[in-house]
């Protein structure tokens, strides 16, 4: 009899030290996450990224690096000189600030030179189609190599340059060229900022280049202002007394109309300007696909067409499909594009800026459909279809 007792109570002894054990890991857990929540509070606005720093460790985390990706992708920050290369690339370590850097975007510039860092590009492909003007220098004067196209880099010219760092990005799956550049020992970042669901977010990337340069004060700061620029005109676009119908996209390819889904980043930009975007409702954040006569049944009376796809003028627009003449917007030549607006080498200056300056695009949709609200202000990225 007390020998069983005995058994029960150290039975229950053990059990009270396993619960207490699980309590004190599950504790330590949560501290854990209470740690990296707080450190991840500055960024705010995207979910692909997060700067963690915890017992004086910063670390880059990629959380979404391209479509369907289902691992995080950490890359430990660090201002000491590593002691060699080999261990450097094992460890995914980056030294910052990165002196010499490979982007892979026109949307990645932008933020590089807010930051005053362009200097530090030796690579970028597709140079042509830059339109910012300082990077525009420096490809013009060589400093800057051509390494073949986005999808299709050249990794014989990238292993000459031995970049410290290449900014790739991918749609659904690691870049094969890229691939190839960090098995040679070449620290490779997938940026995916294109896969933000808001304007805010896709701007909010400014960090992750603030980061990479150790200029982290700067990129909060340019970051904050843009934000509340994007906030203040938002709340000016409430003041409007008329929240006209639009109408966007057009038929590009296979008699399919292509217009933002009604939970895209553009339909965001849309609400925001304090408009009706006809497809509000509709589900999706990339685009919808639909055809010209379910488009016309409901747009057909719309106020404002905004960016017909890449036509640049109303006669394309009717040398590719007469019945967009049947269109109201088109009638009262109320269409309105981002693609006529090119920089002195040929770049739409909206596919090159409008992700950093989500602000100026927010200005120019509220100066377009309620001119009044904005009396001083002039388009940026936009203008009126001829």
């Amino acid at each position: 009899m007390l020998h069983n007792l005995t058994e029960m109570k150290i039975t229950s002894l053990k059990i009270v030290l396993i619960a207490s054990l699980l309590a004190i890991v599950s504790c330590k857990k949560e501290a854990q996450r209470a740690v990296l929540k707080s450190a991840s509070a500055k960024i705010t606005h995207a979910k692909g990224f997060d700067i963690v720093e915890e017992k004086g460790n910063k670390k880059l985390i990629i959380k979404s690096a391209y479509q369907n990706a289902t691992e995080d992708a950490t890359y430990p920050l660090s201002k000491k000189i590593p002691s060699t290369a080999l261990a450097n690339t094992k460890l995914n370590t980056i030294q910052i600030p990165v002196k010499n850097i490979v982007v892979t975007s026109t949307t990645h510039i932008p933020m590089v030179e807010l930051l005053q860092s362009e200097n530090a590009i030796v690579g970028f492909p597709h140079g042509q189609y830059v339109s910012s003007e300082r990077t525009r220098k420096l490809l013009d004067a060589g400093k800057i190599a051509e390494i073949g196209k986005e999808n299709s880099l050249n990794t014989e010219i990238l292993l000459d340059l031995q970049p410290e760092l290449v900014v790739g990005f991918s749609v659904t799956s690691p870049d094969k060229s890229l691939t190839t550049l960090q098995k040679a020992g070449i620290n490779v970042i997938y940026n995916g900022d294109w896969l933000e669901e808001t304007p805010l977010g896709k701007a909010e990337w400014i960090k992750f280049f603030g980061v990479l340069f150790d200029k982290e004060k700067q990129a909060d700061s340019i970051f904050k202002a843009i934000e509340t620029n994007y906030v203040n005109a938002k709340k000016t676009a409430l003041l409007g007394l008329q929240k006209p119908t639009v109408l966007s996209g057009a038929i590009m390819s296979k008699d399919i109309w292509n217009l933002p889904a009604g939970e895209s980043f553009v339909a965001q930009f849309l609400k925001d300007a304090n408009l009706t975007y006809l497809w509000k409702d509709t589900k999706g954040k990339g685009s919808l696909s639909l055809s010209f006569e379910s488009v016309f049944d409901k747009g057909a009376n719309a106020d404002i067409w905004i960016a017909p796809g890449y036509f640049t003028s109303k006669k394309q627009l009717l040398e590719s499909n007469a019945l967009y003449a049947k269109f109201k917007a088109f009638q009262d030549d109320n269409i309105y594009t981002p693609t006529t607006k090119k920089g002195k080498s040929g770049g739409v200056l909206y596919y090159e800026l409008a992700t950093t300056r989500p602000d100026l695009v927010l200005k120019d949709l509220i100066k377009i459909t309620n001119p009044a609200l904005l009396p001083d202000y002039e388009l940026v990225f936009f203008e009126k279809m001829k």
